[in-house]
């Protein structure tokens, strides 16, 4: 009998996407692999229990985790889960490890095999497997979205006999993935749309979508980028300039949306409280980082909070689940390419090369130890332990699907931390 994948059904109630879709399910089976999905396990993402077994898949309870040789979930599993699952089982989740030692001590524990897909390094052969950017696509589309709804009034100009409807003015800050493709929506949308990033590189990629880009555009500013694509960060006196400009600059606007995150580390202010009582009454801010302290002073986990002012912040979070069903289709098939990698197609069964630089990337915990350089070193030097998110992709590449120029082949654990623009 070949070895069994597990899907289970997500605990945590803010979590509706699902680590499989009846396409991956299927593909998993020509692995080799015999697919267990829990009973529900993809509802919230519209595919029920019968699309999962009309391509094979069992289905069953959350004690089949027990036979299984490898795990897919989207979030970290908990302790209890942990307790069902096999030693030696290979567990492929979003782990958000950092700031969370104690539940990466129990994976070790559990004698389980752990990868966090988010440290998936930023290279050609991996860009199937890149769940920041899969889901960071996701999100900032969602956040156009929610902007638009709490805005309740239209964001196109409109031309009529009555009068003119104004175009929407919208402000995206931080030109990562989530930001190009908040650009990109809010554009489609009929917004008038400005962005800014501390790249010199995401100017183009901001005017290759139509929209203007804002930043202090000085000596310093030229040559505040690296090699790699990473920001250099930026002396006080810079970031003083900028901060006025973009203090005037957000006082004009009716949504702004920040998309500024480095996960594992707390997020950046970019707008003040004295920002957010300069805008208009029903204006909005959309905060993406909301849950890692948030972009904006004033923003509250899981509320759309009201100002004084009027102005609404919106502060949902998991914003990539607010769209589950398309969110789980791209991240079953990150998972499922990322796993293709593991697999020996010649003896259909699991088959993890250590040397392999995706493994070496992104494995947390084996044989019941802490592996990954960055959390090995982390029990001793707890300050030592940093993840840097990887720079936008190209705006073309990413709204269009036209080819990427190559990134450079760094794994995420071997770099140190810099000031990034935006999330993924």
């Amino acid at each position: 009998m070949g070895q069994t994948v597990f899907i289970p059904r997500e605990l945590d109630a803010n979590e509706p996407r699902v680590a499989a879709s009846p396409d991956t399910v299927k593909r998993l089976a020509a692995l080799g692999f015999g697919v267990i999905v829990e009973t529900g396990a993809g509802t919230a993402s519209r595919i029920p229990d019968e699309e999962f077994a009309r391509v094979g898949a069992a289905i069953g309870k959350a004690g089949d985790a027990a036979r299984a040789d490898v795990v897919l979930k989207v979030r970290r599993p908990t302790d209890a889960e942990l307790k069902g699952y096999k030693s030696g089982a290979a567990v492929i989740a979003i782990m958000d490890p950092y700031g969370n030692d104690a539940a990466v001590a129990a994976l070790a524990r559990a004698g389980v095999t752990a990868f966090s897909m988010e440290f998936m390094p930023r290279i050609t052969r991996a860009q199937s497997m890149d769940v920041l950017s899969s889901q960071a696509n996701l999100a900032g589309y969602q956040a156009v979205i929610d902007a638009a709804a709490e805005y309740d009034r239209a964001l196109p100009m409109m031309m009529t006999a009555a009068g003119t409807v104004p175009a929407a003015k919208a402000f995206v800050m931080g030109v990562g993935v989530a930001g190009l493709q908040a650009i990109a929506t809010a554009r489609r949308l009929g917004a008038v749309v400005t962005a800014t990033d501390v790249r010199p590189a995401a100017k183009e990629q901001v005017a290759s979508l139509g929209a203007k880009f804002l930043a202090v555009e000085d000596e310093e500013f030229k040559a505040a980028e690296t090699a790699g694509g990473y920001a250099k960060e930026m002396s006080k006196e810079y970031q003083a300039k900028q901060a006025a400009l973009t203090a005037e600059h957000i006082a004009k606007q009716d949504i702004v949306i920040t998309t500024a995150l480095i996960p594992g580390r707390p997020a950046p202010k970019l707008v003040s409280a004295a920002m957010v009582a300069s805008m208009k009454p029903g204006s909005v801010i959309v905060d993406l980082a909301v849950e890692r302290g948030g972009n904006v002073e004033g923003a509250v986990p899981g509320q759309v909070a009201t100002t004084a002012n009027g102005v609404k912040i919106v502060g949902h979070l998991n914003v990539p689940g607010r769209v589950a069903a398309s969110a789980s289709l791209l991240y079953a098939r990150n998972l499922y390419a990322f796993l293709e990698t593991l697999v020996d197609k010649a003896a259909k069964t699991l088959a993890i090369n250590h040397d392999d630089e995706l493994v070496k990337a992104t494995m947390l915990t084996d044989a019941g130890k802490i592996v990954h350089p960055a959390f090995a070193k982390a029990e001793q030097e707890p300050s030592k332990g940093h993840y840097v998110e990887p720079p936008a992709i190209p705006a073309r590449t990413m709204v269009a699907e036209a080819s990427a120029k190559p990134a450079a082949k760094k794994t995420a654990a071997s770099r140190k931390p810099k000031t990034t623009g935006g999330i993924a």
